[in-house]
């Protein structure tokens, strides 16, 4: 776990317990677009509106020496555009695949986190969501086991992680072709280990995937399917200014589609493709990396690349198999608004050869399949401005432009504009 930190030499008192909480609701409006054809799974072209609405209960109590046991309920309520159908880069981070009109409760998070203190000089850790203040050694080893989000653990980054308060594209709360595993809600079971030792920090872990593409029900058999993850960061100092750079690799073994199966199983027996014709054992594997670094006391630049192997369909992310984002994120201390934050940022995302050619010959995914394809990448413009309207509670505006939609030069640009209310206690 990436903990905010402060100074070494600042000391804070232990918390016992916590009750922290979070409510975001986003609004999102889309006018219609031009497009030569639309398919079953397209971004719908006609003027479309969609919001979101999210609320978390953060509990945690330190049960022994090193150890903190959490728990997240959680309810959501939404409607997205297009039944969340039409691109790779999806524009809000908080709808869910499961989300639907009527408020959902369920359990987020439930874990525990165990910490063995290793020497070196001693931090503080401040109080915040599923983590309780208190001081840590510099070199420690961190165990969590239980339910969480991966991204919890893994790909954390300053300026670009939280849809809640940062940017909404999915592609920038994480890598775009990192599918890590989870439900529709974006959870998890599994265990991951975390080894700190002064400036670097290598961790890894196992996880449950889903019984089947995208679906809520996870599979318990850990050692026949499973994803595995780890990573190495390392922080560093530029010219006074603090950074940091991560690089990860995660392999998944799912029962998966291939693209080729289906092209194959296609041209013999006639129809269109489907990878849910041809599943079985499947691996998929690949790779990111991710920078964070200050440019100043209020200035901060972020980017990421990721890549996988892109032979089988989308288990648990979203439909991007290749992807580079940067942007830069700049706090309002110059205009006297210390507290507020603009962000600009742009996403190229991208798919396998093998996708391509199965999107084009009809073949459905998830969440894209126009029916046809003329491919070209995915290109997003992201910018927002966090407006503080007291602590606590913010207000954001946010525009994205879309350029080639699930890939495809025959549709689109379109434009889609956000408002965000969030509190936090």
């Amino acid at each position: 776990m990436t903990f905010p930190l402060f100074s070494h030499a600042d000391e804070v008192e232990e918390e016992s317990w916590g009750i922290k909480g979070q409510a975001t609701y986003i609004w999102q409006k889309k006018p219609s677009f031009d497009a030569a054809y639309s398919g079953p799974n397209s971004l719908g072209i006609q003027a479309e509106k969609g919001y979101s609405f999210s609320g978390t209960l953060f509990f945690g109590a330190r049960l022994w020496h090193g150890a903190e046991f959490y728990f997240d309920p959680e309810v959501v309520q939404a409607v997205p555009m297009s039944n969340l159908t039409g691109l790779g880069g999806m524009v809000n981070s908080e709808q869910q695949k499961s989300s639907g009109p009527n408020p959902t409760f369920y359990r987020a998070r439930l874990f525990l986190r165990q910490t063995w203190g290793l020497g070196g000089e001693r931090e503080a850790v401040e109080s915040a969501q599923n983590q309780l203040a208190g001081m840590v050694d510099k070199r420690r080893l961190v165990l969590t086991v239980g339910n969480v989000s991966i991204l919890d653990i893994f790909d954390n980054n300053a300026y670009a992680h939280d849809g809640r308060t940062q940017f909404m594209n999915w592609a920038l709360s994480t890598y775009g072709a990192y599918d890590y595993a989870g439900d529709t809600r974006g959870y998890t079971w599994g265990a991951a280990a975390e080894y700190y030792y002064d400036d670097w920090v290598l961790r890894a872990g196992r996880f449950m995937v889903p019984l089947e593409s995208n679906g809520q029900r996870l599979d318990t058999r850990i050692t026949k399917f499973h994803a595995d993850q780890i990573e190495l960061e390392h922080d560093h100092t530029i010219s006074g200014q603090p950074g940091k750079i991560r690089v990860l690799a995660f392999r998944n073994k799912e029962f998966m589609g291939s693209f080729s199966d289906a092209l194959a199983y296609a041209a013999a027996q006639g129809g269109t493709p489907d990878v849910a014709q041809v599943r079985k054992a499947s691996v998929k594997q690949g790779y990111g990396i991710n920078l964070e670094q200050s440019l100043s006391s209020d200035l901060g630049f972020f980017t990421r690349a990721s890549w996988n192997d892109g032979k089988t369909e989308t288990f648990s992310f979203t439909e991007i198999e290749r992807s580079v984002s940067t942007g830069l994120a700049l706090k309002g201390s110059s205009w006297h608004r210390d507290n507020d934050t603009v962000g600009v940022s742009f996403i190229q995302n991208g798919l396998s050869k093998a996708h391509q050619d199965y999107l084009a010959a009809g073949g459905l995914g998830v969440f894209i399949g126009d029916g046809r394809l003329n491919y070209q990448p995915e290109r997003i413009l992201e910018a927002y401005y966090n407006f503080s309207l007291r602590k606590g509670i913010s207000l954001t505006a946010d525009l994205q432009r879309i350029c080639n939609p699930a890939y495809n030069a025959d549709r689109g640009p379109v434009l889609i504009g956000s408002l965000r209310l969030h509190a936090e206690f």
